[in-house]
């Protein structure tokens, strides 16, 4: 084959004239022999900045944040000196005291407290002041004497207006409720006096000529008289079922009802007639409405022992089917006996006159609930003085 016909190979160098080769080395030993340019990394660092682009960079807006505590535990970036900022230990949450492992750590606030026409926010402060006292329950009136203390349909039917006649504000018990509920608090709506009745009620004329009373007068406690409505007349025990339904669907956030030792006949009544049974007969169905009309309800009784109940009361409590029972314990002489109960049931229901034995009820694990009756008719200074109490026992 010719040697004209092959390719060349190599890079070619040999057509380079020799010239021009020693120009270049001579250039290249210049250029090197000049002061900075030896560092041939530093040249490269800035080829690399031209040419390599940077990927997926982010602006960084800062406003100061408060470090957490991972990024603390971080190195200082950009040589900057460590923060000399503390951790403080977390303190663990103290364990509950006795006096707050109680279920309910109740008062009881009359229908009365609603009048003088409360608005909502003196009903608000009112409830935030007896969380600040240590209660967790509210057990506030509702109904006494014969009359709701909220504007009732069935009382406007029954007997044609529709409430006491007290003044309150129509969204009082919801405004109690609600505030109540945020605090972490229970409301329960208490129905004093129960079937009772005085002289004093708007009912007691009409009660009088319909023939709906109980003869005789209910003298349960001195220096106070009272008149029982016959709950064996289907037109009353109508009435009060119609009332217990309406009020838990007006209602239907309320926790609990409650009525006391006035949901009873007294024993020395005219004529010793036995009316357990027929007292009986009138609660249950009045709780199975209830319960169909709200489930949610609780359905209690503050009342007497269950011996005591049943014999000088008619109230065989045990088979009315209640949730909760809690002693009244009022009484100093029979304080003793009614503690024994009240570690069996709920809780138990004391006065200032029994504040002597709030440590012992305090520290007794086996009485569940406390609830404070202000027989001085200041539930304020009775809270005050209950939290005093409490605080310098603990």
């Amino acid at each position: 084959m010719s040697s004209q016909n092959k390719k060349p190979n190599g890079c070619g160098c040999s057509s380079i004239p020799f010239s021009l080769i020693l120009a270049i080395l001579g250039g290249a030993y210049w250029w090197f022999s000049q002061k900075g340019n030896q560092d041939i990394s530093h040249l490269l660092s800035k080829i690399q900045e031209i040419t390599i682009p940077k990927v997926n960079q982010i602006p960084t807006i800062f406003s100061s944040p408060t470090p957490s505590l991972s990024s603390r535990n971080d190195p200082t970036p950009n040589n900057q000196s460590a923060s000399t900022e503390t951790i403080s230990p977390q303190k663990k949450p103290l364990p509950p005291t006795p006096w707050e492992k109680k279920v309910i750590r109740g008062i009881y606030l009359s229908r009365y407290q609603v009048t003088n026409n409360a608005d909502e926010q003196t009903i608000r402060a009112r409830v935030r002041y007896y969380r600040s006292q240590g209660i967790n329950t509210i057990i506030h009136g509702v109904w006494g004497n014969g009359c709701t203390m909220y504007k009732s349909d069935v009382m406007q039917q029954t007997l044609g207006y529709s409430s006491c006649p007290n003044q309150f504000q129509d969204r009082w018990l919801d405004w109690l409720i609600d505030e109540a509920h945020q605090q972490g608090m229970q409301v329960h709506a208490y129905f004093e006096k129960g079937i009772k009745i005085d002289k004093n009620s708007p009912i007691y004329d009409l009660a009088i000529s319909q023939k709906w009373l109980v003869p005789g007068v209910d003298k349960t406690y001195v220096g106070i008289e009272q008149y029982v409505l016959d709950v064996e007349i289907p037109e009353v025990a109508s009435f009060f079922k119609n009332i217990l339904v309406e009020f838990v669907q007006k209602y239907p956030k309320i926790d609990a009802v409650q009525w006391d030792d006035y949901l009873g006949y007294y024993a020395e009544l005219p004529g010793k007639v036995d009316r357990t049974k027929s007292l009986t007969n009138f609660v249950q169905p009045m709780i199975t409405a209830m319960k169909q009309a709200n489930s949610s309800v609780s359905f209690d009784i503050c009342h007497h022992n269950p011996y005591w109940a049943k014999r000088y009361f008619a109230a065989d409590w045990q088979k009315w089917q209640v949730d909760r029972v809690f002693i009244q314990a009022y009484n100093e002489a029979n304080f003793k006996p009614e503690l024994n109960y009240a570690k069996n049931y709920a809780g138990i229901a004391i006065s200032e006159r029994q504040f002597h034995h709030l440590k012992e009820l305090v520290d007794d694990s086996a009485i569940k609930s406390i609830l404070v009756f202000p027989l001085s008719g200041k539930p304020e200074e009775t809270a005050s003085q209950l939290n005093s109490l409490i605080t310098n026992n603990n």
